[in-house]
């Protein structure tokens, strides 16, 4: 019986950390290349730039990686990808213009 709840709370916790994502910049390689759509290119030059310097968000790793745009990003993150925790998030386009036809 003990045993079984171990195993249960391993489960749980493993679920946790699946649903939480993998954060850019804790990852490590083979974590990094699990993640559908990012190949061993992509995952090395992510790894370069993480050298330099972390990422600090998602505008921040778009300007700073080769290959990564807005759509390759918001299928990075529905893929399960984060920066410092957080989804991708499109940014937010101004609806267009309202003309009046009363003149």
């Amino acid at each position: 019986m003990r045993l079984r709840h171990s195993l249960c709370l391993a489960a749980l916790l493993h679920l946790g950390a699946a649903l939480a994502g993998t954060d850019i910049n804790q990852a490590r390689e083979a974590d990094l290349d699990g993640i559908q759509g990012l190949g061993p290119a992509l995952t090395a030059r992510i790894l370069v730039e993480r050298a330099r310097q972390r990422f600090q968000d998602w505008p921040d790793l778009i300007a700073r990686v080769k290959g990564i745009g807005p759509a390759t990003a918001a299928r990075l993150s529905d893929n399960g990808l984060t920066v410092n925790g957080a989804p991708y998030a499109a940014p937010q386009t101004a609806p267009p213009a309202r003309t009046d036809s009363r003149d």
